[in-house]
């Protein structure tokens, strides 16, 4: 009796981006998940450089110990390239001795990537050159829910609200009429970015110039964002089965509530022991019912596919104020996304095994 043929999943970390470390964390959280008697796992890492290396599939070299973050480096393992050619659907290997070989076709791509050139578009672009499917959004989709200012935006336009805020470009500076407008304390934050990189809380106007140059060396696009008073409440969302309409989970509540912890910072997320939250979040039904529904709203406003989280505030007389969406949340042992659908009723693996589904079901091309 033949052995049935397992799925090839390649799973690309890393990157160039400052969430490095963090897409490292998330890949060998998945890795661990995939079930090997259905899946044959190639792990590719990405140098902070660019190079692509064939990795190895220990997932604890990839996970935290203690403030040490994990690192793709070029000797993690041998050269590859992923040809633009959508006949080969493969990795080629470069090695020194035996030039270059193709590994088998590869049926899917997890793109593991958070942040500039993995969650952007960019390497989406590729994947759809070399015609393989991936899991996520497509190009359009990431790009613009990597763009804060364009998320916002989108969501606008249908209807969704948004708090107040202004965008500088490069070389643009805050005017005196969006001070007033937007008051004090404020958000300064690099407008592509992730893992709260950049950010800077804004309490006296004299520091602006400090917190800009900060996000600028992220990004030359800034977003300074009027402070929201209010609960923060993030919502996953996942691509529906077979075609489905989108689903959005429990809602989880980040409770910052020390003065050390000012706001959801890179620290609080993912070293020491983390901030707390709460799932299901404590909210009247109602306003439960309408993030779950702006979630969803947002995720096909911007077209997205397989996987978001969506992120919102929620004041004190219960209105709901989108954040941001992220196209390719964090997926290590303490992120929200998923814990949140853990709650929901779909565990890690499930949760793995369902995006790597509606990915191949959905292929290549525009989706």
């Amino acid at each position: 009796m033949t052995t049935p043929r397992r799925t090839r999943v390649a799973i690309v970390f890393g990157g160039r981006s400052t969430e490095h470390a963090i897409s490292c964390v998330s890949a060998g959280s998945i890795l661990a998940a995939l079930d090997p008697d259905e899946y044959e796992v190639v792990p590719v890492g990405i140098t902070r450089e660019g190079s692509w290396v064939l990795a190895g599939e220990d997932p604890a070299q990839l996970a935290i110990e203690g403030n040490r973050l994990p690192e793709v480096t070029a000797a993690s393992g041998r050269a590859v390239v992923l040809p633009a050619d959508p006949t080969s659907s493969g990795l080629m290997v470069v090695d020194p001795a035996d030039g270059v070989a193709v590994l088998a076709g590869v049926d899917v791509v997890f793109p593991a990537l958070h942040g500039a050139y993995g969650e952007d578009g960019t390497i989406q672009g590729m994947l759809e050159m070399a015609g393989i499917p991936y899991v996520g959004a497509n190009v359009f989709a990431s790009a613009a829910g990597m763009d804060k200012e364009f998320t916002k935006k989108l969501a606008a336009a249908e209807g969704i609200p948004v708090g107040p805020y202004a965008v500088l470009r490069a070389g643009n500076s805050l005017s005196d009429a969006d001070k007033e407008r937007l008051g004090l304390p404020v958000f300064v934050k690099p407008s592509r970015a992730g893992s709260s990189y950049g950010i800077s809380k804004v309490t006296d106007w004299a520091d602006l110039d400090e917190a800009v140059a900060k996000a600028r060396q992220i990004d030359p696009k800034v977003l300074v964002e009027a402070a929201i008073v209010g609960r923060e409440v993030e919502c996953g969302v996942l691509e529906g089965e077979a075609g489905g309409a989108p689903e959005a989970s429990l809602l989880a509540e980040i409770l910052v509530t020390t003065s050390d912890d000012e706001f959801y910072d890179f620290d609080a997320k993912y070293l020491g022991d983390g901030t707390p939250y709460q799932i299901p979040a404590d909210l009247k039904p109602d306003v439960t019912r309408r993030i779950q529904e702006s979630a969803a709203r947002t995720f096909t406003a911007l077209d997205c596919a397989g996987l978001a989280r969506v992120d919102f505030f929620v004041t004190a007389d219960d209105e709901v104020l989108l954040n941001e969406i992220n196209t390719m949340p964090g997926f290590t042992p303490t992120s929200m996304f998923p814990l949140m659908w853990a709650a929901t009723g779909l565990d890690y693996p499930k949760v793995v095994d369902r995006l790597i589904r509606t990915a191949l079901r959905r292929g290549t091309g525009l989706h």
